[in-house]
């Protein structure tokens, strides 16, 4: 029930449609009670089962509840026989056609505004529930994606929230519309026989007993089938990021197997999931049959035998109750529906309470810019106590400064660039600017003084100024193209066809390694950050876009505090500061000329790389 009332949260907003909709559908429940009123008299003349001598005067009511609905049935055609003695036969049954006709029109006319609404409140919670799914994706750290796959993430943001929006939402259109005809019609059939309606109801907690239970098994059937979706987005996710690698070590055969597998599990889910939702229908019919058969024999009974009920009573009747089945149907579906939707809001609810690691303490310190350093004071991180990634790990870095980390792959570089940027906690230690830990500043305020620049530029599937207009979303279009000078991207932006105006495709695949790099750096400048991260920035480029994407990153750099990670040594021999990193340690710090006096750990790696 907790699932239930998340989701009714996102309701809130849109109760009005509720509240419309509750109002209408008691308009068409009421107008299916009055619309028997007006039938049943038309078919006691046409029957000629409404005998003048039997209502000269009007009936008197006993105060009794089950005598209720016979005094109003009987008053019905008491009215009825007095406008035939003032009007006569003809005009009368052709009045109470055209007011049943009437009494038809505006019933369904109320069904289809109930509908209606409830149509505008399933779709305006499920933009509110995508919302808050994309604002929760937004504010989790990364930490979260780096064990989560993307396609999963996919799945659950459509193909999840698409159940929910049809299996949850959608089963309240007939949760509100099915009690309410319910009800109208059990009422209506009491005034027609309170006997054979009470005897006819016998058979409806089977039927909704039978329908719970293949109810209950969809639930299971539909996560796994919903999880198999989310692997299979997942595959092609993976798939279309890696083509190349595909083709080139010919692993087509080893995909399609993979994904066929996946598919296979999603299939063999799928088919058993749809043969119990499809077998509620059926079943519902045949004991709807049954029914059927039973109240025949039974009203057959009360005619023949009994005489307490007229054929035209009995007509009506057989009539009125094959109007209850329907929303007696659509009530059983829903449930089934909701418990097949229950595993997909289960998926859904897994994102929006997700925890966010990185958050905010109670009263976060306000800041605005560095004013003295950055220390790591004997920083620790690990996943676990067997996989520790760094240990004792303890540097200042002082405003203006730049200190620069090498090392191996695998030492523990970009864990503290990561660390630095909050993108993940540290595991013991803490990291300080000015004398006041980053876990108590607040954290949108101390992003603000970052700025960072990867290996891989990430880029966005639009404009080269909408891309480096994120750096500075209120920049005027000089200090955009400012930043691009200073990063020498104006040079190549100019000579694109549309300028800056040129979209460069998804992840900027219409431009090259050292024109994306170039981007990703003009919007680290306009930014301005005091605090600068450079992640690696020059590793994946050619000799020649490394000079310029070189040269750009030292005009970025002067005067800022940076912290910059390379394998290329060339590009931090510069540096104020370079610390030596290995397996989690530091294990020699100095200028470049200190270090490769030593003639150690920097000095070989320096070697190896042909440089004097």
């Amino acid at each position: 029930m907790n699932e239930y009332k998340k989701i009714l949260k996102f309701a809130r907003p849109h109760q009005k449609y509720i509240y419309g909709s509750l109002f209408f559908n008691l308009m068409y429940s009421l107008f299916q009670i009055a619309s028997l009123g007006t039938i049943l008299p038309v078919l006691g003349m046409l029957f000629g089962t409404i005998k003048p001598e039997e209502y000269k005067s009007p009936p008197v009511y006993s105060g009794e509840f089950l005598d209720f609905f016979s005094y109003i049935k009987n008053y019905s055609n008491y009215y009825v026989q007095s406008l035939v003695t003032d009007y006569g036969s003809l005009k009368v049954l052709a009045g109470l056609c055209i007011i049943t006709a009437f009494t038809f029109l505006l019933r369904n006319v109320f069904r289809y505004l109930g509908s209606f609404l409830l149509i505008n409140y399933r779709v305006g919670v499920t933009k509110d529930l995508r919302g808050a799914m994309y604002r929760k994706i937004l504010s989790l750290p990364v930490s979260f994606f780096t064990d989560s796959r993307k396609g999963d993430m996919m799945s659950r943001m459509s193909n999840d929230v698409g159940e929910v929006e049809g299996n949850i939402l959608g089963s309240l259109v007939e949760l509100i519309n099915a009690p309410f005809m319910l009800i109208s019609t059990l009422v209506t059939l009491f005034i027609l026989s309170p006997q054979m309606t009470l005897f006819s109801l016998l058979v409806l907690p089977v039927m909704g007993t039978m329908i719970a239970l293949i109810g209950k098994s969809l639930k299971k059937d539909s996560h796994e089938a919903q999880h198999e979706l989310g692997t299979l987005f997942s595959i092609v996710d993976e798939t279309l990021k890696s083509s190349k690698v595909i083709k080139i070590f010919n692993a087509d055969k080893i995909m399609d197997n993979r994904f066929m597998q996946s598919m296979n599990r999603w299939l063999s889910s799928s088919i058993s999931l749809g043969r119990k939702k499809e077998l509620a229908s059926p079943m519902s019919e045949f004991l709807g049959s049954i029914t059927f058969l039973i109240i025949a024999w039974y009203g057959g009974k009360q005619i023949i035998v009994e005489q307490s009920i007229s054929p035209a009573d009995f007509l009506v009747f057989l009539g009125m109750f094959f109007q209850i089945l329907p929303p007696a149907k659509s009530l059983s579906s829903s449930i089934s529906n909701i418990q097949k939707g229950e595993a997909s809001l289960m998926r859904v609810l897994e994102i929006l309470d997700a925890d966010v690691k990185i958050d905010e303490v109670a009263n976060p310190v306000s800041i605005s810019t560095l004013n003295n350093n950055i220390e790591f004071n004997n920083i620790g991180f690990y996943y676990d106590k067997d996989n520790v990634i760094l240990k004792n790990f303890s540097i200042t870095i002082p405003k203006g400064k730049t200190v620069a980390l090498v090392g191996q792959s695998g030492s523990g570089k970009t864990t503290i660039a990561n660390l630095l940027a909050r993108f993940y906690d540290v595991s013991e230690g803490e990291i300080l600017i000015d004398g006041v830990n980053i876990k108590h500043l607040k954290l949108k305020e101390f992003r603000e003084l970052l700025g960072m620049v990867t290996q891989e530029s990430v880029l966005f599937n639009d404009t080269v100024y909408n891309n480096i207009l994120m750096g500075k979303p209120d920049a005027t279009k000089e200090e955009v193209i400012n930043a691009a000078k200073i990063a020498n991207a104006d040079i190549f932006i100019t000579q694109l066809p549309n300028g800056y105006d040129t979209n460069i495709g998804d992840d900027g695949g219409k431009l090259s390694g050292g024109q994306k790099q170039r981007v990703s750096i003009a919007r680290a400048v306009l930014k301005n950050p005091p605090i600068m991260i450079l992640d690696e920035a020059t590793s994946a480029l050619d000799t020649e876009s490394e000079k310029f994407v070189q040269d750009a990153l030292e005009k970025m750099m002067e005067n800022r505090t940076s912290l910059v990670i390379a394998h290329r040594l060339s590009t931090i021999q510069k540096a104020d500061w370079i610390v030596v990193m290995e397996k989690g340690d530091i294990v020699e710090q100095g200028t470049h000329h200190e270090l490769i006096a030593k003639r150690g750990v920097y000095n070989k790696l320096v070697e190896l790389q042909n440089f004097d």
